[in-house]
């Protein structure tokens, strides 16, 4: 299968790029396809311009959307990694996703309004906050993340949600053994969940 990971962090040494790169390499290990996508290093413009809004009169995305849509359309999993700022993903990622997995691409219009594209596909994330995610959960932000995140991607474009493992407590100067036991939480979870599954794009 081809993995998909799209990282979003302003810090080259982020606790979720260490997350994403464990990822790959459990991935890697099981002989699979795993393509990285470090926003932030790629220079990833998320502005959209007017010409690239869907509109009656037409629109065109523009160049480097095209070739982004390029590079993942084989892709069997998405795999988004960032962390909480305003209990929501960064504007980075935000961005992302309405440029790149926005109309033509993730879904498109139908008799009966949009449907979506990216169907058999599979979506998981890996987030991060420097608060408990008990708190999180007690606040009700962690379902407002899951049902406007998770839940309203994947049933826009189509995709599986096949987990979100989230990491709360992540503050700057954290132990290395604590990073080493997230990581090893990731590879796990890729072991348990995605190693077996069947490539949608076949």
């Amino acid at each position: 299968m081809k993995h998909v990971v799209i990282v979003a962090h302003p810090n080259p040494h982020s606790f979720g790029l260490t997350m994403a790169r464990a990822y790959q390499a459990a991935a890697e290990r099981a002989g699979e396809q795993v393509m990285l996508r470090d926003l932030y290093r790629m220079g990833f413009d998320p502005r959209m311009a007017d010409g690239e809004i869907p509109r009656p009169g037409g629109f065109e995305p523009a160049a480097d959307v095209k070739a982004e849509r390029a590079l993942i359309a084989d892709a069997d999993v998405f795999v988004f990694v960032y962390p909480l700022w305003f209990n929501s993903p960064p504007a980075m990622l935000k961005g992302y996703l309405e440029r790149i997995f926005g109309m033509g691409f993730a879904y498109g219009q139908g008799a009966g309004g949009n449907e979506p594209l990216l169907g058999g596909r599979m979506m998981a994330s890996i987030s991060s906050s420097g608060a408990p995610k008990d708190w999180l959960v007690d606040t009700f932000a962690w379902s407002a993340l899951r049902n406007l995140f998770d839940e309203h991607i994947a049933a826009v474009c189509g995709l599986l949600v096949v987990d979100h493992l989230h990491f709360g407590e992540i503050e700057p100067g954290i132990r290395a053994d604590v990073v080493d036991s997230c990581a090893a939480q990731v590879a796990a979870m890729f072991e348990s969940k995605l190693a077996k599954l069947k490539p949608a794009t076949a």
